[in-house]
């Protein structure tokens, strides 16, 4: 799984703004997440699309959250930049149909989605920006193997 450039910004973006007492310029989110400004400007047009932040012009002006960060999901965030959470050959899950053997890959694609889903759907852009993510997020994370890459070794060794 691949998360793009676009998602990381944009989740890096909003947790900025949630954290901001005032309207932040672009110039100024862009600064201290160290994103390119340009790509930031494309990014908070597309959370501007979706009514997740609001863009005030004139002085004083910048963008701001649409609403409470703490209704504001991650999964939110990455749809309004990306789409769909999961696409398998640029499609949904849901619209695949496989046959025989791999019959059973339509599950495990769905069962991939609802993981994902589980996550970016129970954390919030106010736990992001607080740091006090749900319990049940850490406890994802504290094996250590969920910090490694997988590797498989097709040597035997």
């Amino acid at each position: 799984m691949k998360v793009s450039a676009r998602a990381d910004y944009a989740l890096r973006a909003v947790a900025e703004l949630a954290r901001a007492e005032a309207p932040r310029t672009t110039g100024e989110i862009a600064s201290s997440q160290g994103i390119p400004r340009k790509f930031l400007e494309g990014i908070l047009t597309s959370l501007r699309d979706d009514g997740l932040v609001v863009g005030q012009r004139g002085i004083g002006g910048g963008y701001r959250l649409a609403r409470e960060a703490a209704s504001i999901t991650l999964a939110d965030v990455v749809r309004a930049v990306d789409g769909p959470l999961v696409f398998v050959r640029g499609e949904r899950p849901s619209g695949l149909e496989y046959d025989g053997a791999a019959s059973e890959l339509l599950t495990i694609w769905v069962a991939v989605r609802a993981s994902i889903r589980a996550v970016l759907e129970r954390v919030t852009v106010a736990d992001l920006a607080s740091g006090e993510l749900p319990g049940e997020i850490r406890e994802l994370v504290e094996d250590q193997a969920a910090w490694e890459d997988a590797q498989i070794n097709l040597l035997g060794e």
